[in-house]
């Protein structure tokens, strides 16, 4: 299996899964987000990393033809994405580097002989913004993409990524599954500066009170599906296994919960006595949305399994641990 992203957050944790399943992985990551640290386990390293670990730049035309003529077999995981600040204010950026990451990419899959399978996994973010109406709007079908009218250029971007996969399978013959993603969540992750989304933000603001302030942005009443990073993980393989061909499949819950609902649950979760401040002068980002995953169930034999609660406690304890080692080594070297 080739993974692009594979040092990221979800993708750490699918190369780590593949590893256990003894499959033989090779990862490229241009390590803008994603840590070598990330493929580590229990001190160890999960691949050969000076064989199988392939630092690239994906918007490179060509740049991993080499590597993918080895492999049956893709997941496609790679783009530029970050939180809600970052995009907006990168939204040119963001659209243009991940047309040519996608294009590239698939490119590649095109050229080669072998592959016999392709994953690419695109996000709820290309949902029409007309549809991501708040806590309360319908769970969203596969279909309900097109007419197309993403909020983001993200969102676009992976769109287009996800068109263009499926023209090549139309065109080439070769098996394409789409997982579209809702909000991801889960460790390891980057939890600090604008590119931390929302859950690991509000989680190192939490471990890190009171010398931090615990500002949420936006009024706290926009929504998000998240689903855990260990349930994205089993959807990712299922979808290798059971979904190619089979187009788009929703990986995320049939409910919303609120910014607020997740800032008040890892207050909750600290142990502290943490006032919350809305800070109603930043991005909400979407209002909300959340999935009919009945696809993902009848094809997949895939539904979220990790509870919000027991995601959070998980995700708190870890942030907080490297706040904590963080703060030992900033007084060790004073």
């Amino acid at each position: 299996m080739l993974v692009t992203g594979g040092a990221g957050m979800i993708g750490s944790n699918l190369v780590k899964r593949l590893a256990a399943m003894e499959c033989r992985v090779a990862v490229v990551d241009n390590l803008w987000r994603g840590k070598i640290d990330y493929l580590y386990e229990h001190g160890r390293p999960v691949i050969d990393l000076d064989r199988s670990f392939h630092r690239i730049d994906l918007s490179v035309p060509g740049s991993i033809d080499h590597l993918v003529s080895g492999f049956d077999c893709v997941y496609h995981l790679a783009d530029v994405v970050a939180g809600i600040s970052y995009v907006l204010n990168n939204s040119g950026n963001v659209f243009r580097q991940n047309l040519l990451i996608n294009s590239n990419v698939t490119a590649s899959v095109r050229n080669s002989r072998r592959i016999q399978g392709f994953v690419y996994v695109g996000t709820a973010c290309s949902y029409p913004a007309h549809k991501q109406t708040g806590v309360d709007a319908p769970p969203l079908i596969e279909e309900d993409v097109y007419p197309a009218a993403p909020e983001t250029a993200y969102g676009w971007s992976k769109l287009m990524g996800e068109y263009e996969s499926l023209l090549m399978e139309r065109e080439c013959g070769i098996p394409v599954c789409v997982p579209v993603l809702h909000n991801v969540y889960g460790t390891p992750c980057d939890f600090s500066g604008d590119r931390a989304q929302v859950i690991p933000s509000l989680a190192r603001k939490a471990a890190r009170y009171p010398d931090e302030p615990f500002i949420v942005w936006g009024s706290g009443s926009q929504g998000r599906a998240f689903v855990h990073v260990d349930d994205v993980v089993s959807g990712l393989i299922a979808a290798m296994e059971k979904g190619l061909g089979c187009g788009t499949v929703q990986l995320g819950p049939d409910r919303c919960d609120t910014i607020r609902t997740i800032a008040e649950t890892l207050v909750d979760i600290s142990g502290k006595d943490i006032p919350i401040v809305y800070d109603t002068s930043r991005p909400e980002g979407d209002r909300g949305r959340c999935a009919n995953y009945s696809k993902a169930r009848r094809l997949l034999g895939w539904e979220p399994r990790v509870t919000l609660r027991d995601g959070l406690t998980s995700l708190y304890k870890w942030v907080e641990e490297k706040v904590r080692a963080t703060a030992a080594a900033s007084q060790a070297s004073d």
